[in-house]
């Protein structure tokens, strides 16, 4: 019998990294192959820069991934759009752009992990952080990674569930911990319900 995978958890980051710190490709497929040895799935926008080095990393230590594509098929995906396919064990493929997809895509992951990034990743951090899904974010990456705790001070609705960590494995563990005790908050709930 199969050990049943863990949670799904997303990584966000900048499809395009020169604005990125210097080593980023080592610390996304760190992030990527730490989210495998947790036994959890990797789920990424199925692009290019730091989602697919993930993606890799998480291959490369026989991790399971899922890759949002924006296409409708794969022959969009590979033509139009022109991201990768080969990284990934399952590709969704949305046919809802970009904005469409990061929606999907964050809405199916139990926490979010934020490196480096641009708008697009601002903007999956931004419905995580609105639907209340625990976020992770890679702090010294450079691009949005960098900006989010400033930008997470100030009125806000809900509760803020953000953990901040220069080292990709300790980030991966501690957002771990964090949608484990979210789960069994939310499970707590279900039987107080049932009563």
């Amino acid at each position: 019998m199969k050990k049943k995978l863990g949670f799904k958890i997303a990584v966000s980051g900048a499809a395009e990294v020169s604005h990125c710190c210097k080593n980023i490709v080592e610390i996304s497929k760190e992030v990527g192959r730490e989210i495998a040895r947790q036994g959890c799935i990797l789920i990424t926008g199925a692009t290019t820069g730091v989602p697919y080095y993930a993606a890799l990393g998480c291959k490369e230590v026989g991790g399971f991934s899922v890759g949002f594509s924006p296409a409708s098929s794969e022959a969009a995906h590979l033509r139009t759009y022109r991201l990768p396919t080969d990284a990934f064990d399952v590709m969704v493929y949305t046919g809802a752009d970009y904005v469409g997809r990061n929606m999907i895509m964050t809405k199916s992951a139990d926490g979010v992990i934020i490196i480096c990034g641009r708008m697009g990743t601002l903007h999956e951090f931004a419905t995580a952080f609105e639907i209340q899904k625990p976020i992770g974010v890679l702090e010294g990456t450079g691009g949005t990674a960098d900006k989010i705790r400033q930008i997470a001070i100030g009125p806000y609705r809900g509760v803020k569930k953000i953990v901040y960590e220069k080292d990709p494995k300790k980030l991966v563990q501690k957002l771990i911990a964090k949608i484990r005790k979210e789960k069994e908050k939310n499970n707590e709930k279900l039987k107080r319900s049932k009563k």
